[in-house]
């Protein structure tokens, strides 16, 4: 594995974001390029890059028999954003810039985790089978975290009976979904397929990366832990391995707009079927409501009137985009 890159959105958790640097520290493997995307555009956030960036160097060293594409062999690249572009356009804006400097693999994250001393090195072996992994997490307090690999094509929704135990023997599994809390993926895919697509701003981006690479190569979904959340987010337990988190109202707009940007990607490979989507639109729509009615009374009771106005609104915003004529797909870099 040449030339991998970390790729860090952050907006507004610093203390998170300083976790995030001290795991890196610990890194078996160092990482050619840390590219930290600002949604915030703080002086802070700057200035924690520029100390961070003599830590690494200080500690690495500079690539300087592996200069990236300007010449340029700090291992931190600081990219301040003009606005908040969310979680989608940060990723979009750090994967751009990692693969103009030249990188090879891009481990992208947000800032409330932390990685594994042995995260890189182990998502390294994998990449000599598959062009996109997925390795597990651990959630804040140290447990398991439950992550869905799989997303029904046909209906436009995450496989609600996917599991993800382990079966004796199983090396991995096939995925045709991504998460951008840790996903790792090579430049030959992102050339093919391009960069995630910033229209999302959050939510379902990754799955829609995720399926876009599962068309353009192989997904694997692997049982070795790569790194740990460690943000502590109200939940309410659901059964034996779900769990309802918190939300925000932007959330839950997002949560049903974005569907219609999954639906247009899916007329691109002939996945798209208008009854099935219709369908899981209507799934979707039943049990967003009844799931946020839960959550809201459960987690959230402050958002009651606020977070059914804001699905609608998503579900009408939905409509427009489904039907837009000038609409078009995030291009390849080949």
């Amino acid at each position: 594995m040449r030339r991998p890159a970390i790729v860090i959105v952050t907006f507004k958790r610093q203390e998170l974001l300083a976790q995030l640097f001290e795991s890196i520290k610990k890194l078996t493997v160092p990482a050619w390029r840390v590219v930290v995307v600002d949604n915030e555009n703080s002086p802070r956030t700057a200035q924690m890059a520029a100390s961070f960036a003599a830590e690494l160097d200080a500690a690495w060293g500079p690539t300087t028999d592996d200069p990236d594409a300007e010449g340029g062999t700090s291992r931190l690249e600081y990219v301040p954003m003009e606005e908040n572009t969310g979680g989608a356009g940060g990723f979009s804006a750090g994967v751009g810039r990692a693969f103009e400097l030249g990188a090879e693999w891009f481990w992208v994250m947000d800032d409330d985790v932390a990685v594994e001393p042995d995260g890189l090195a182990t998502l390294a072996r994998w990449s000599e089978e598959a062009d996109a992994i997925m390795g597990q997490r651990r959630d804040f307090d140290g447990g398991h975290f439950f992550w869905q690999h799989r997303f029904w094509t046909g209906l436009a929704i995450y496989n609600p009976f996917s599991r993800d135990g382990w079966k004796p023997g199983e090396r991995y599994k096939l995925a045709n979904a991504l998460c951008f809390e840790g996903s790792f993926f090579s430049r030959s895919l992102v050339k093919k397929i391009g960069l995630p697509d910033p229209r999302f701003f959050i939510y379902l981006d990754d799955a829609c990366y995720g399926y876009l690479a599962s068309k353009a190569g192989k997904v694997y979904y692997v049982p070795d832990y790569v790194l740990s959340r460690r943000r502590e987010v109200a939940n309410k337990e659901v059964g034996r391995v779900r769990q309802l988190n918190s939300t925000s109202d932007m959330t839950r707009y997002y949560i049903t707009r974005n569907r219609a940007y999954l639906a247009r990607y899916y007329r691109l490979y002939g996945d798209y079927n208008p009854v099935g989507y219709a369908v899981g639109t209507l799934a979707n729509q039943l049990t967003a409501f009844s799931k946020e009615l839960i959550r809201i009374m459960l987690v959230d009771r402050e958002h009651l009137g606020s977070g059914w106005a804001r699905l609608w609104a998503g579900y009408k915003e939905s409509r427009r985009i489904l039907h837009d004529c000038a609409w078009e797909p995030m291009p390849p870099l080949e």
